[in-house]
């Protein structure tokens, strides 16, 4: 973690290093590397989840006459568990991309196991609201999935695009918000400090508004912070997007694929979008003019438009003018076998004198 380097805390984590154990300071490994800014390691650190914990549910417990998740569901689950990208779209479409996960009777054993380690992350004796609270969302997210497979024709992609819809007005997506509003409020454990927080955090905001239910639920689970210089794909919400909506410019994608997916809903506000850049860059270029300006007069040599100015202006200019009389009336009186340097000093001398008076 002292270096920075996410790799190398994957190894460490799956090595057994505990992520609760402090330090002669009293801080976690997680409270250290946020404390120097390494916001990569710490989103690393409080999503792990070791397959070996996983594992547990696949083996046959006590009098149980098969396991509460099968060993086939195990590696496909453990990828859902690990992501950090919580955006409910991201999550059915790892869901959709393995047919093992995207049938009814796989997705409910899943949930099922979600809610039990959610419950075990609680009763234990290093209680951990943090991981509980993402196996709540994982578990509503995946009910949801087999709700839409159960009474849906088309299937994980109608969710999709319920997920994705924004309304007419800005392309906000009301669906997706109210969802994970509604994940939150029915995590089971009221008392818990987590749960007080987002709620708190959420409950005032209108929708539509930032914070959105998404940005909260993250930094409070992965870690990471609302300011990072970075960008996330509108459609999945996956990190370090770089492609934007050629016409609108306004909207980041991570790839053709989320571009193609998030059109049908995208394009009611295109124009809208790039209308309002336009006016925005308009704006700019004719602030930036006028700061330009204004500039540039502030550079230029300062007139004499004072009074103090003028009046110092008028008085520079009659004791030149008395100089220069005073030199004339010397030059006028001077004795003709006078040397011709005797007369330049006499005369030099007259000029200063006249000047000081």
């Amino acid at each position: 973690m002292i270096v920075g380097k996410t790799d190398i805390t994957w190894m460490m984590l799956d090595a057994g290093a505990e992520t609760d154990v402090t330090n002669s300071v009293g801080r976690t490994a997680a409270q250290m590397a946020a404390f120097v800014g390494q916001h990569d390691c710490v989103t690393v650190i409080n999503n792990y989840f070791s397959r070996a914990r996983l594992d547990y549910y696949t083996k046959l417990q006590g009098l149980e006459k098969e396991p509460k998740l099968p060993a086939k569901l195990a590696g496909p689950l453990h990828k859902i568990i690990m992501s950090t990208n919580l955006n409910p779209v991201k999550v059915v479409m790892l869901v959709k991309e393995n047919p093992l996960l995207a049938e009814v009777e796989a997705l409910d054993k899943c949930r099922r196991v979600m809610e039990l380690i959610c419950e075990k992350c609680i009763k234990q004796q290093d209680m951990n609201e943090v991981l509980a609270m993402k196996m709540h969302y994982i578990s509503c997210v995946l009910g949801k999935c087999a709700s839409f497979l159960k009474d849906r024709e088309d299937k994980l992609d109608g969710l999709i695009k319920s997920l994705l819809k924004g309304r007419d007005s800005d392309g906000f997506p009301v669906f997706q918000e109210k969802f994970i509003r509604e994940c939150i409020r029915k995590f089971p454990y009221c008392d818990a400090t987590l749960l007080q927080q987002l709620v708190r955090s959420i409950a005032p905001v209108d929708i539509g508004n930032d914070p959105t239910a998404l940005s909260v639920l993250t930094q409070a689970i992965t870690g990471q912070v609302g300011f990072m210089d970075t960008e996330f794909c509108t459609t999945c919400g996956e990190k370090g997007a770089e492609k934007r909506c050629s016409i609108c410019k306004m909207v980041i994608y991570c790839g053709q694929v989320c571009q193609k997916m998030h059109w049908f809903t995208h394009k009611k506000v295109c124009k809208k979008l790039q209308e309002q850049r336009e006016k925005q860059e308009a704006e700019t270029a004719k602030l930036r003019m006028k700061q330009s300006k204004g500039h540039s007069r502030n550079t230029q040599k300062p007139k004499n438009t004072t009074l103090e100015q003028r009046v110092s202006y008028k008085e520079s200019k009659a004791a030149q003018e008395a100089a220069d009389i005073m030199q004339e009336l010397s030059v006028e009186t001077k004795s003709e076998e006078m040397p011709s340097d005797f007369a330049t000093e006499t005369s030099h001398s007259t000029s200063i004198r006249a000047t000081d008076n």
